[in-house]
């Protein structure tokens, strides 16, 4: 039944044009910010997931943050360990220089002021060597130091913290194996005993700090390996969370021209079904 009251083929390409509006808005809106879901009007389960996702992804930044300050903390202390250990090494030279009896007590006086500076230069680097106040050789606790190793804190790695300070005052017997420094701080050799006798503490000495530099050593390379691990779980989270909420750009351009030159067709169909009243109009003529 044709009417001039009641449209119905513009009303129907009416409902038809704003269907396609919609359309050509949402792949718009999926080529403008590349995301197929943009926020939870588009998909409210896929954004609730993503958006958790997105926290834990987030989450992991501050665990490495904290496995990183582990890092720099133990390549501070591998390198003034290794200096310590240097100084040890020639500390020892000069000791058992010191102990030949062939030598003058000028010569050997000169020896000794050479070892005293070596000596006191191992607190000086024990004491500086900190990063982001954390010193990991100056023995300040015998648990160590736990780092975060996941986003709940139900997991750490733990930094160890060694002792590479001298004994206070006399240093002591050495014993074996190893286990402390044994060059004291009031040590020595300006005689041929106590040269030789603290030749004996170095050498003991040289052989523990080695080993507490090695705990340190294997420490940082365990933090390293996880860290590795951090940074690829991230990216494989970065990419669930694309493959959940990223637009098909190629496709999506494919479909905007096809909505597009759909929009015209319906504008047209919408012109011609307005212009149906005015053919009714003629009969009158």
């Amino acid at each position: 039944m044709a009417s001039i009251l009641t449209n119905v083929s513009a009303m129907v390409a009416l409902q038809s044009l704003n269907k396609t509006n919609t359309d050509l808005q949402e792949v718009q809106n999926r080529v403008s910010t590349g995301l197929k879901v943009a926020n939870a009007k588009d998909n409210a389960a896929i954004f609730n997931i993503a958006q958790q996702q997105r926290a834990e992804n987030s989450a992991y930044d501050a665990v490495s943050t904290s496995l990183n300050r582990a890092t720099s903390a133990a390549d501070v202390a591998l390198a003034a360990g290794d200096q310590i250990s240097e100084l040890f090494t020639k500390m020892r030279e000069t000791a058992v220089a010191a102990s030949d009896p062939s030598i003058s007590a000028t010569s050997r006086s000169t020896y000794n002021t050479q070892f005293v500076a070596l000596r006191d230069q191992v607190a000086s680097i024990i004491g500086n060597a900190s990063f982001d106040g954390t010193n990991l050789i100056d023995g300040h606790t015998a648990t160590g130091i736990d780092y975060l190793a996941n986003t709940d804190g139900s997991q750490t790695i733990n930094m160890p913290v060694i002792d590479l300070r001298l004994t206070t005052g006399a240093g002591g017997a050495p014993a074996s194996p190893a286990a402390d420094v044994y060059v004291g701080t009031t040590d020595t050799i300006d005689t041929q005993a106590n040269a030789s006798a603290v030749n004996d503490r170095i050498v003991a000495s040289i052989d523990f700090i080695n080993s507490e530099i090695a705990k340190i050593g294997a420490a940082s390379k365990r933090i390293e390996n996880h860290l590795t691990f951090v940074s690829k779980l991230q990216d494989s989270i970065t990419t669930g969370i694309g493959n959940l909420v990223d637009s098909d750009t190629a496709a999506d351009a494919a479909k905007l021209q096809a909505i597009q030159v759909k929009q015209q067709l319906g504008t047209q169909a919408l012109s011609i079904a307005n212009q149906s009243p005015q053919t009714l109009l003629k009969l009158f003529q």
